[in-house]
C-alpha cells in the first residue's frame, strides 16, 4: 500500500469509496480504527474516508467480487469505541471498590457497618490496686465491684443487686482508665475498653450497631467488663440539641447502650465503666438507678497521694541517694497522676542530657519548674533596658510575697525567659500541707503580690509597662470574686452575684444577675480597692529601697536566685536599718 507513485490524497466520502469499488477504479483497499483508504488503478491517487460505519457486512462480499485486495480487520472500529466508552465506567468501578474496601475496614462493612472488633481493646489487664496511688477513696468504692465478679454467686443467691454501671469522674490525668484496668487486673476478668468517640461515624445507625457488638462480646466472655472510655462523645443530654433534635446518629447511640444496659439483668457478671471529666452533660436516662448507679469521684491527689504516686514511678528510674520526694510532694499540690509521672520521665531526661549517673534533686525541682512555668528560652534574646524592667519586677514580687501575711513564699525568681511569652517569673510553690480554702487575708494578700510586679516599675524605674497586664487581670478578678461569690465586700453583702452552671471541673458559663445600679456600684469598689491595695504596695516597697535595689542587681548579674537569698537579702537589710 505504500505505492512510490501516489501523487494525490482525496478526501472523499465512505459511500464514494463504495461506488468507485463497484465501478472498478480501485485496485487495493485498506481499513483502519476509524477511516478506509483505497487507491485508484492508476497508482497514483489515495482516496480516504473517515468516519466509515462500525460494521458493513456488503463491504468484504463487494472486494472479493471485483477481485479488490485488502487488508485491515472488518469489525475493529466497533471494538475500539465500546473499549472508549466502556473504559470510564470501569475506572469509576474501580475506584469505588477501593473506596468501599476501605470504608469496610473501618465499618465492616458497607451494607454490615458496624462491626467494631478493631476498635475494641480486648484484654486481661495485669494492673494491681497497689498499682494504682493517690485515689485511696475510689478504691475504697470499686473494691465490691471485684468481689461481685469473683464471686457472683454469692450475690445472685442472696438476691441483691450489684450495680450495673459505674462512672469514674474526675479531671484529665487522674488515673481512672488505670482504676478501671485495676478493677479488671484485680478480678481477673477480660477487659473490653472503648472509646465513646469510637462509636460515632457519618453513618446514622453504625454507633448503635457497634453498642450491640461490644455487648455481645462482654456477654459471651462473662464475667467481664465494659469500659466507655469518654463516654460524654455519645451520652451527652439530648435536651441539648434544641428544637432540632440533635444529632441523630449521637442519639441512637445513647438509646442502644440505655436499651444493652437494661437488657442484661443482675444476675449477667458483666459490668459498664465508664469515664468523663464533663458529668454536668451527660443525659438524665444514663444516670438514673439501674444504669449507671454510682459516680466515683476521682480527683487530684492530695499530699500523700501524691508522694505515693511518685514514688510508684520513682521504682522505674534511678534515683540519686539524696533525692526527697516529699519535698517534691510539697512543691507539686494541685497536679495530677498523669503530670507527677511526667515530673519523673522529665528529670530524669534531664538527667542523662547532663550525663549524670543517677537522678538529682535539682533535676526534679527542675521538672517541676518546667510543669507550672514551661521551658526556659535561653537563646531568646532580651533587650538589656527589658532585663533591668524584668529585674525590678520580679523583685517586687519576691519582695511583697516574703513580707506580706497570707502569701505564699518565693521558691525562686528568674529573669529568664520561659514558656510562651514569659520574660521572667516569681515561682510560689507551698511548703505546707494542702489547702482547701482560703481566708480574706490571703486573697488580699494574693492582689497585694500581683500589683508589686507593676510598682516597682513605677517606684524604681519612673514608668510602667505592657508586663504588668497578666498581673492586674488577676487581681481583679479575685476582687470581683470576693464580691459577687464570697460575699467578702460591703457592696454586695452576702448576696451571691455570679452563678456558675454545669461547673464541676472549673468550667461552664457564668451568669451575673444583678442591676446596673449595682454593677456600677461593683466597679467603684474594684477600683477603689485596688488603688488602695496599690498605694499600700507601693509604700512598703519604698521602704525596702535598699533591698530592692540589691535584689534587682544579683537577678541582673546571675539571672536566677532562690528563695533563701531572697529571705537573706530582706533579712540583711532589715538588720541593717533596725526594722
Amino acid at each position: 500500500m505504500g505505492n512510490p507513485q501516489i501523487r494525490k490524497t482525496e478526501h472523499v466520502k465512505y459511500s464514494d469509496i463504495k461506488r468507485y469499488i463497484r465501478e472498478n477504479r480501485v485496485s487495493s483497499v485498506k481499513i483502519t480504527n476509524s477511516t478506509i483508504e483505497a487507491i485508484d488503478k492508476s497508482g497514483r491517487v489515495r482516496y480516504v474516508a473517515g468516519n466509515i460505519p462500525a460494521f458493513d457486512d456488503k463491504l468484504i462480499p463487494l472486494l472479493e467480487d471485483k477481485n479488490i485486495t485488502y487488508e485491515g480487520r472488518i469489525g475493529e472500529g466497533i471494538i475500539s469505541q465500546l473499549i472508549s466508552m466502556l473504559l470510564p465506567i470501569f475506572i469509576f468501578f474501580a475506584i469505588w471498590l477501593f473506596i468501599a474496601k476501605k470504608m469496610s475496614k473501618g465499618m465492616g462493612g458497607i451494607l454490615g457497618a458496624g462491626k467494631s472488633d478493631k476498635l475494641i481493646n480486648s484484654e486481661r489487664p495485669n494492673v494491681k490496686f497497689d498499682d494504682v496511688q493517690g485515689v485511696q477513696e475510689a478504691k475504697d468504692e470499686v473494691v465490691e465491684i471485684v468481689d461481685f465478679l469473683k464471686y457472683p454467686e454469692r450475690y445472685i443467691e442472696l438476691g441483691a443487686k450489684i450495680p450495673k454501671g459505674l462512672l469514674l469522674v474526675g479531671p484529665p490525668g487522674t488515673g481512672k482508665t488505670l482504676l478501671a484496668k485495676a478493677v479488671a487486673g484485680e478480678a481477673e476478668v477480660p477487659f473490653f475498653s472503648v472509646s465513646g468517640s469510637g462509636f460515632i461515624e457519618m453513618f446514622v445507625g453504625v454507633g448503635a450497631s457497634r453498642v450491640r457488638d461490644l455487648f455481645e462480646q462482654a456477654k459471651r466472655n462473662a464475667p467481664s467488663i465494659i469500659f466507655i472510655d469518654e463516654i460524654d462523645a455519645i451520652g451527652k443530654s439530648r435536651v441539648s440539641g434544641g428544637q432540632m433534635g440533635g444529632n441523630d446518629e449521637r442519639e441512637q447511640t445513647l438509646n442502644q447502650l440505655l436499651a444493652e444496659m437494661d437488657g442484661f439483668g443482675s444476675d449477667t457478671p458483666v459490668i459498664v465503666l465508664a469515664a468523663t471529666n464533663r458529668p454536668e452533660t451527660l443525659d438524665a436516662a444514663l444516670l438514673r438507678a439501674g444504669r449507671f448507679d454510682r459516680q466515683v469521684l476521682v480527683d487530684k491527689p492530695d499530699y500523700a497521694g501524691r508522694l505515693a504516686i511518685l514514688k510508684v514511678h520513682a521504682k522505674d528510674v534511678k534515683l540519686d541517694e539524696s533525692v526527697d520526694l516529699e519535698v517534691v510532694a510539697k512543691q507539686t499540690a494541685g497536679l495530677a497522676g498523669a503530670d507527677l509521672a511526667n515530673i519523673i520521665n522529665e528529670s530524669a531526661l534531664l538527667a542523662g542530657r547532663a550525663n549524670k549517673k543517677s537522678i538529682e534533686q535539682s533535676d526534679l525541682l527542675e521538672a517541676i519548674e518546667r510543669a507550672f512555668v514551661g521551658l526556659e528560652k535561653k537563646n531568646r534574646k532580651v533587650s538589656d533596658i527589658e532585663k533591668k524592667i524584668v529585674a525590678y519586677h520580679e523583685s517586687g514580687h519576691a519582695l511583697m510575697a516574703e513580707l506580706t501575711e497570707g502569701a505564699t513564699k518565693v521558691t525562686k525568681v528568674s529573669i529568664i525567659p520561659r514558656g510562651l511569652g514569659a520574660l521572667g517569673y516569681t515561682l510560689h510553690l507551698p511548703d505546707d500541707e494542702d489547702r482547701f480554702l482560703k481566708q480574706k487575708h490571703e486573697l488580699l494578700a494574693e492582689v497585694d503580690v500581683l500589683l508589686a510586679g507593676r510598682a516597682a516599675e513605677e517606684i524604681f524605674l519612673g514608668e510602667i509597662s505592657t508586663g504588668a497586664g497578666n498581673d492586674l487581670d488577676r487581681a481583679t478578678a479575685i476582687i470581683k470574686d470576693m464580691i459577687s461569690v464570697y460575699g467578702m465586700s460591703d457592696v454586695a453583702g452576702l448576696m451571691v452575684l455570679s452563678r456558675t452552671q454545669s461547673s464541676f471541673l472549673g468550667g461552664g458559663m457564668v451568669s451575673n444577675d444583678y442591676s446596673e445600679k449595682l454593677a456600677e456600684e461593683i466597679d467603684i469598689y474594684i477600683k477603689q480597692t485596688l488603688n488602695e491595695r496599690y498605694e499600700f504596695v507601693k509604700e512598703t516597697l519604698s521602704n525596702y529601697r535598699g533591698a530592692i535595689e540589691k535584689m534587682a542587681q544579683v537577678l541582673l548579674d546571675v539571672e536566677v536566685i532562690e528563695g533563701s537569698l531572697v529571705k537573706e537579702i530582706i533579712k540583711e537589710y532589715r538588720e541593717e536599718n533596725g526594722i
